[in-house]
């Protein structure tokens, strides 16, 4: 059996002064482990959203009354504070989860050879909007669930699952400059059909705030406006997107598009008629919390797709050399 190799003092000093450079010198992934590092970081952000809803849902937005700490003399949540203390601070929890799976991916594709400087910096990106989602639903909390809060938190949210989305893709493509697949029109209509998805999903924001689904059992502020119309609005958005994404998938036939976009945009088209349809059930059915719960997955299912159909136009093949990282040139040099 092979010993445990020595570690220096001069190791352990470039190790604290930057640890990631000291992992990349000694440590080279395979570019799969990049890519499910990044998929991880994916699936917790999606995962972070739904828990998001749970705490909604069952009316314990306020569980923990206050932040960081549960109480103002608990960090945690007490025996008194019971099930909707515990639901609270269960997602709170859930957010070191997302930070850990964030940061793994942070060192995976800092430690890839040849160095991605690309992906370093989506994973640094993500990790800023976590903590700045973070502060944010403190502040939620501080205000009392002020509905419009509520939203711009759930929008930043998806803001972290595109660029997640974006790693991801990026993880599994090479680095040289992008290539286009498709005409200068098509990817108008998908800019187009981007735009409409995002006014989607924040008009979706609207109806949560209109809603009878406020958070908690006390009395929370709710946005001033006709709940049943804004639920119209966002269906007829939401036909919208259906009917660009039907008229993206007809016109990449018409023009013998590579298989990517059209796959990508069948995939995204098929999202969007089984979300519809929840949307439907859903509203006629009383907005019960597992309809509405399985409907915010569908959200992020159907921006998750969106944003593949939009990385699906162009293609990145290996660049012949590859840009030398930081931890190649010195592994004690920060990068």
């Amino acid at each position: 059996m092979d010993g445990v190799p020595n570690v220096t003092r001069a190791d352990a000093a470039a190790a604290v002064r930057n640890p990631l450079a000291f992992i990349a010198a000694r440590w080279t992934p395979d570019p799969r482990t990049v890519r499910r590092a990044a998929l991880a970081a994916l699936v917790m952000a999606v995962v972070i959203v739904v828990t998001g809803g749970a705490v909604r849902l069952t009316g314990s937005g306020l569980g923990c009354p206050t932040w960081p700490k549960c109480t103002d003399d608990s960090l945690t949540s007490t025996r008194e504070m019971g099930l909707h203390g515990v639901i609270e601070f269960g997602n709170r929890l859930l957010t070191y989860v997302l930070c850990a799976a964030v940061g793994w991916a942070i060192v995976a594709a800092r430690s890839q050879k040849p160095y991605r400087r690309d992906l370093v910096r989506l994973g640094w990106l993500q990790f800023w909007v976590v903590m700045g989602n973070a502060v944010l639903g403190g502040i939620v909390v501080l205000v009392g669930l002020n509905p419009y809060t509520v939203a711009a938190h759930f929008m930043l949210s998806t803001a972290l699952i595109a660029v997640a989305t974006v790693m991801w893709q990026r993880a599994g493509e090479g680095d040289a400059a992008p290539r286009p697949l498709v005409g200068a029109a098509v990817r108008q209509l998908v800019w187009v059909l981007v735009a409409v998805c995002v006014l989607l999903i924040a008009v979706g924001t609207v109806v949560t705030g209109a809603g009878p689904h406020a958070g908690d059992s006390s009395e929370v502020a709710r946005m001033p406006l006709d709940w049943e119309m804004v639920s119209k609005l966002h269906a007829v958005l939401a036909w919208i997107v259906v009917t660009l994404t039907f008229a993206l998938w007809f016109v990449l036939k018409a023009v013998d598009a590579p298989r990517g976009p059209s796959a990508r945009t069948r995939d995204l088209f098929v999202i969007l008629l089984l979300q519809g349809v929840l949307g439907y059930v859903q509203f006629f059915t009383d907005l019960p919390e597992v309809l509405v719960g399985l409907h915010m997955l569908g959200s992020c299912l159907v921006w998750i797709a969106t944003v593949r159909v939009l990385l699906a136009l162009r293609e990145r093949p290996l660049a012949e050399t590859g840009v030398p990282g930081p931890a190649e040139e010195s592994s004690l040099t920060p990068a």
